[in-house]
Order: structure tokens, then sequence, then C-alpha cells
């Protein structure tokens, strides 16, 4: 079976946007599937990361366009203009009285942002559709899988339906667009945004043969939105981890002169605003606080979130983007691992890798996500409600408290082994000769 894989990013490009695209390249083939992929030269990343670009087998074939997408730095320049906060992380308003100023800069906010619907990566489009149609024919391709977001890249469906009728076409959704990341992590929220997110992603739905999610929760989403669509066409395949599962680590011994070691890996932006955190290690007692090492592994979205962590002074530890092999060596040298989310249906990919590196996850979580529902089915940790200080500031004392051991829940070691990439891309290769064969 033939199959394109169409994704705006791919290794070299780090960071954990490629790795479920990766996933699928380094696995598909040894279930059958003879694998493309399309993806952009030129894609903005967080950093560079060769030592994925060696996991992609030879036998998959990998053809790169140019996209008019910004670089990533000015890409996140332009993206605070349009929010309307600048390097302060503030609004960046003009002084009272200057009213034609102010004007004149909400009107290029709205003027930029509007043009750059549904986001950004949407200049990549010109160059992906004549390029996927290209290696469509010239492939002899069975089927699509598009993988977003950025979200821009779901109009490839309506456009690449219109051209080839009968193609399977899978949409795979890294992330539920309309109920969380619109709001938490978008380029531009405004109500013209939420319009065109909606008539896209309506489009894109209709026009798909099946869609896949990556949580239950974003599942239940997707099929209450398009009630009208058969509810077999929506599947959920999780995300993964890949590499070997490490034994459960015991809590650090307790010493009152000891260092906690808190690791997280991973971007910080909205959905993991780490400021209700920062309050809860402030308000500890410094003989609590001044045990805990803070370290943060990862790229920082927005000067205003960096300055929030910032207010821990010595008690955080900022090592910036590493490539992910050195990233993951980071869990055996840490004692717990820090997740946050403040999302209740998406799951980031980062907790798959937590999961195998043994050590126990302490996490400020929406109550109500998918998230929480992983942790505690897999008994991988602990969690407190992310928007709850004091609930907070109580988990870290147990965490830091000078106790022999910390009460941990029971691993379910079975239940973390089906989170491994290489059995969810056989169920990933084994939906698609499904969708292959009722065509």
């Amino acid at each position: 079976m033939n199959v394109l894989l169409i994704t705006f990013s791919f290794p070299p490009a780090g960071g954990v946007g490629v790795l479920r695209a990766l996933s699928l390249a380094k696995y598909l083939p040894e279930n059958g599937i003879r694998l493309d992929v399309l993806t952009a030269r030129n894609a903005p990343s967080v950093g560079k990361d060769l030592s994925l670009l060696d996991q992609v087998p030879v036998s998959v074939t990998v053809h790169r366009t140019w996209t008019l997408d910004l670089p990533f730095a000015l890409r996140k320049a332009l993206k605070g203009l349009v929010s309307g906060r600048g390097s302060s992380g503030r609004s960046t308003a003009a002084p009272a009285g200057t009213t034609t100023a102010r004007s004149l800069k909400q009107r290029l906010r709205t003027l930029v942002g509007n043009l750059l619907l549904p986001d950004p990566q949407i200049g990549w489009l010109p160059f992906a559709f004549p390029a996927a149609c290209r290696i469509v024919r010239r492939r002899k391709i069975d089927a699509i899988v598009l993988t977003v977001p950025p979200f821009s890249t779901a109009l490839l469906v309506a456009r690449l339906r219109r051209r080839f009728p009968a193609l399977p076409i899978v949409l795979d959704f890294r992330d539920e667009w309309l109920s969380t990341t619109l709001e938490l992590v978008s380029f531009n929220n405004n109500q013209r945004a939420r319009t065109v997110a909606q008539r896209s992603e309506g489009e894109a739905v209709r026009a798909a043969t099946t869609i896949v999610a990556v949580t239950e929760a974003a599942r239940r989403e997707l099929l209450g939105r398009y009630s009208d669509q058969d509810p077999a066409k929506f599947v959920c395949i999780p995300n993964g981890f890949d590499r070997a599962i490490a034994l459960p680590a015991p809590p650090p011994p307790s010493s009152a002169n000891s260092r906690v070691v808190l690791t997280y890996i991973g971007s910080v932006y909205g959905s993991t605003d780490p400021t209700s955190f920062v309050d809860a290690v402030l308000t500890l007692p410094q003989q609590l606080r001044h045990r805990l090492q803070l370290r943060y592994i990862g790229h920082i979205e927005t000067p205003a979130l960096r300055a929030s962590l910032l207010r821990l002074g010595e008690t955080l530890e900022l090592q910036g983007f590493l490539p992910q092999a050195e990233a993951l060596r980071a869990i055996d040298s840490t004692d717990y691992l820090l997740l946050i989310s403040h999302d209740r249906i998406n799951v980031a990919a980062k907790f798959y890798d937590y999961l195998s590196g043994g050590k126990p996850i302490v996490a400020a979580l929406h109550p109500e996500g998918d998230v929480r529902r992983l942790l505690e089915e897999t008994g991988a940790g602990i969690w407190a409600d992310v928007g709850n200080v004091d609930a907070l500031r109580a988990m870290l004392q147990k965490v830091l408290a000078n106790e022999d051991t910390v009460s941990l829940p029971v691993r379910n070691d079975d239940r973390i082994a089906s989170y491994h990439r290489r059995p969810l891309a056989a169920r990933y290769a084994a939906l698609l000769k499904e969708v292959y064969l009722s065509r």
C-alpha cells in the first residue's frame, strides 16, 4: 500500500510537533506501507535536531517544498503584535490621549491578523497542493494522511478531494482546534478568526474519509460538532513514546539539606502557563522552598511567561531548547517530572515521554482534562488543580516534606506499555488498510 503523509514540520526540525509524523515514518514501513512524506523545506521550528532525521528509514521518500512562512523569531514577534502584547508581554496600547496612534496600531493588528488565517503557515498551501497532486499521480498513492496543526494544512483536504474524488484521505488532529487551541495558543482568535476556523474545519472534516484524534475527549468533541457524519468516521489513536520503559524510580532520599529536582521538558506557551505553579512555589515555607530545584528545558514562547518563571530566582534553572535525545536523558538526573496543562482536551506529547521515563510525575492540571484521566489510569504520578494555588502548594509540600517516602500511586506498567509508538503505528497501518479496502 502506498501512502502520502503530509506534514508541515518534519525532521531535521526539532520539537514535539514533529514526533507524531516521525513515528509514522519510522514504523509504518514495517507494517507493509510504502511511505512518501511531503513537508516544508524551510518550516520554522524551535530548533534543529539532526538525530531525529537519522530515525527516518531509507525506504521513506521525503519531498520538501518551500513555504512563505516567516522565520520562527519573526513569527513570534508578529504574534505579539497581533495579540496586542509587546516584548514585555503586556499590552502595547499607546498612552492615554494618543487616540489616533491607538487606532492605527489596532487597525494594523487586525489587518495582519486577518490576512494570516487560519494561521501564518497558510503560505505553504500554494506549494504543497501542486506537489501533493504530482506525488499522488507519480507515486501511485493509495491513501493520504494529513496531520495538523498547523491547521491551515487542513484546507488541503477539500482541495485534494475535488482533485481526487475516490482517494481515501485521513485527517489527523494532533490538537483539538476549536474548543481549546484557538483560545489558548492561536495566532489570532478574534471573531473573524473563529469564523474562518469553523468553516475550514467543517469543510475538511466533511471532505475527509476518516478523522483521527489523539485523545478520546477530542474525538468526542469532534463527533459532537459533526453529528451529521457517520460516528465510525471518528477514531482515536493517541500519541506515545519511543524508547524503552525505564524501571520506576523511588522518591529521592529525604534529608533536611537535600535538594529535590523537579524537571519540566517542552515548550512553555498559553496552555502550559506556569504562573499559578510559580505562585504556589513562592508561598511555600522557606525551608521547603530551599529544598526545591526547578529545571526548565525547552522554548519559552513569550517574555511574559519567562518573566513569570524568573520570579523564582535561584530556585529556577533554565536550559533552553535541547535535542530530543539530550532532553530525555535529563529525565535520568531528576527526581520528579513536572507537567502543567490548562487544557481540558489536548494531551501534551511530552506526557508520553514522561510515562516512559520511570520518574514520578508532579502535575498541575485542568481537573476535568484528559491528562488527569491518563495520569490516574497509568498511576504515573500525582496532580492538583492548575487553577488552585493552595492545592498546588499542598502537593509540593508533600513532595518536599522531610519524610522517608512520598505516597505515590501504583504504576500500571502494562497500560503504560500500550502507549509505545510501534504498536500505535501498527494500529494506524491497520486503519489505513481498512480505509483503503472499504473505499
